[in-house]
């Protein structure tokens, strides 16, 4: 029997028919090939060109930051010239410190607060030595301050390699000398580990110090100018030298200078402003104003010195001519009266100008003034230096006014009247002056007629701004006429008989004279009278509700002056009362040094 054979191996294979590949399939085997291909291709481009561009177009920039992560370079800033005065005491010392720039504001920092700030982990620190002005608001106005350098300043020419956050004077020498005082930075090139500690030094620039200069200012006369200005609130003092050296400056009221340079932890002198701010915000009465060169003030009775010169000088007038004092000149409905008839209903009778110096008498200088006219006692003005500015070395000095009949229809639309010329006369109505041109022209009376350029540095060959102004005969009158002003009889009362203990003053028998024994102590012979040219103001302004300014200007010994001194007191009397007795003090500590 036959067995029944399985399903055959082969039986059960289904053979299926085989497609032939179509031209289409191959194409888009290739198309992908080629895309892969040109992805790679781009791909090297894109690193080539990237590389091209970090390497060579951008390379500079990326070796700089590269060399930056691995170097450092540290500024050490170099101190500023010492300023001193004319015997070589320092007036401001350069105290150790250090400097944070802290976005794009510089802060000055005292060892103390750096110490502390490093203990924290501050690292962007930078050596530098902070300003400190030891006499403080005593020398202000003259000293000024530091500060960081503004925006404005950066696109001066005189700035073009200060970098932003450099500190720069800021007012006074200090600003007017930043060229010589300002050192330059060291500069050092270490490198640092990624830590930030230095691990060597790669180089360095030698920092070279700020030049140290020298004014003319004498620091104990100065530190008298200050003390006897302690009760006056608004007010300045000059006092030179007749080679326009400025002896000593001071503004009212001063401020402490060491707030802007020590730190937030300073404390300021208790007479002054104790805060930065209440400096900056006190609008009213103006600390950072120095009344000495920028405040413009009616001069009152201290012009009249101007006027004789001009009526002299002109020949309008001589020792001989004489004006009758009636109190009161009318024109028209307007009355213009003299001080004297005004407060005690009295007249003086027939003055020349010797005399009319001597009582500062309104009606004759009323007269002079209209004798003269209102342009030629313009110009007169002018050639004593009002008007424009004299050019001592600070910044911010006014020019004053002088005004003309133009100037007056230019300015106010009005024709100059008979009443302004008046005021004119006496230093009122429209003319202002600075205390410094005011000083300037007292210079002119005891120099016989030569006119100095003001300045602090310390100068052998003075500039010569104006000559000739004065001949002697004329010198003579108004020189008189001051010193009889200062003598009994006269209106500036604390300074009659003015004398000091110094028995090294020479005795000539002209500026030094020997004074009476008026006492049984021994040393009564150890007194000296010095004689005293002056001329007292009495300024008024703002109506008749304001204190008048009160003024003086003298110069001392008469006949062979060393000092020249003006006050102006704001809004505080009359110049007798009030300015003479600040100028009486200034003459004692002067004339008493040995």
């Amino acid at each position: 029997m036959m067995e029944k054979q399985g399903f055959a191996f082969g039986d059960f294979i289904t053979a299926e028919k085989i497609r032939k590949h179509t031209g289409g399939f191959d194409e888009k085997r290739r198309m992908r090939g080629f895309f892969l291909f040109a992805c790679g291709v781009l791909a090297i481009l894109v690193v080539f060109f990237r590389l091209f561009y970090l390497q060579i177009v951008e390379g500079k920039y990326y070796r700089y930051l590269a060399d930056n992560n691995r170097t450092k370079t540290i500024i050490v800033h170099a101190p500023r010239g010492i300023i001193t005065d004319r015997s070589g005491t320092p007036l401001v010392f350069n105290a150790p410190g250090f400097r944070k720039n802290d976005g794009k504001k510089t802060i000055q920092l005292t060892k103390e607060e750096a110490m502390a700030l490093i203990a924290k982990g501050e690292k962007n620190l930078e050596v530098d030595s902070l300003r400190e002005y030891p006499y403080k608001d005593i020398l202000s106005h003259v000293l000024g301050y530091i500060g960081q350098i503004s925006k404005e300043e950066l696109e001066e020419s005189a700035f073009l390699d200060y970098r932003g956050g450099d500190i720069v004077g800021k007012m006074g020498i200090e600003k007017e000398y930043e060229a010589k005082l300002n050192g330059t930075d060291e500069k050092q090139l270490v490198e640092i580990d990624s830590l930030g500690k230095t691990i060597r030094k790669l180089g360095q620039t030698d920092a070279i110090p700020g030049e140290d200069i020298k004014l003319s200012i004498d620091l104990a006369t100065q530190k008298a100018a200050f003390e006897a200005m302690k009760d006056i609130k608004k007010g300045a003092i000059i006092v030179s030298a007749p080679s326009g050296e400025i002896l000593a400056m001071v503004s009212k009221p001063s401020f402490d200078p060491n707030l802007f340079t020590m730190g937030k932890g300073y404390e300021a002198s208790p007479s002054s402003y104790l805060d930065i701010t209440d400096v900056l915000l006190d609008s009213k009465n103006q600390p950072l104003l120095n009344r000495a060169i920028s405040g413009q003030y009616p001069p009152g009775s201290t012009f009249k010195l101007v006027v004789a010169t001009a009526g002299l000088q002109d020949k309008i007038i001589d020792e001989n001519w004489q004006i009758e004092d009636l109190g009161v000149l009318k024109v028209g409905e307007f009355s213009f009266a003299n001080w004297y008839y005004t407060d005690y209903g009295k007249t003086e009778g027939l003055l020349n100008v010797v005399s009319a110096i001597k009582r500062s008498n309104d009606i004759f200088f009323y007269k002079l003034a209209e004798k003269i006219g209102v342009d030629a006692l313009s110009k007169w003005a002018e050639k004593f230096g009002l008007g424009k500015p004299l050019g001592i070395d600070l910044p911010g000095e006014s020019a004053g006014i002088v005004p003309t009949q133009k100037w007056k229809q230019e300015t106010v639309s009005e024709p100059w009247y008979l009443g302004d010329t008046y005021h004119f006369g006496i230093g009122q109505g429209f003319v202002l002056t600075t205390p410094l041109q005011m000083n300037g022209w007292t210079q002119v009376i005891a120099n016989k007629g030569v006119l100095y350029q003001p300045h602090l540095l310390i100068n052998k060959n003075p500039k010569i701004l104006a000559s000739g102004l004065l001949d002697d005969k004329n010198l003579d009158l108004i020189r008189k006429g001051m010193i009889n002003s200062c003598s009994q009889g006269g209106v500036a009362w604390p300074l009659f008989d003015f004398k000091v203990k110094n028995k090294d003053l020479k005795i000539d028998g002209k500026n030094i004279l020997e004074t009476p024994q008026s006492t049984t102590s021994a040393d009564f012979k150890d007194w000296r009278k010095v004689t005293v040219a002056c001329k007292t103001g009495t300024a008024e302004h703002g109506g008749e509700k304001t204190l008048p300014h009160a003024w003086i200007t003298l110069f001392a010994p008469a006949y062979n002056p060393q000092i020249i001194i003006t006050v102006l007191s704001e809004e505080s009397g009359e110049g007798s009362n009030i300015a003479a007795p600040i100028a009486k003090k200034v003459l004692e500590s002067f004339f008493s040094k040995k």
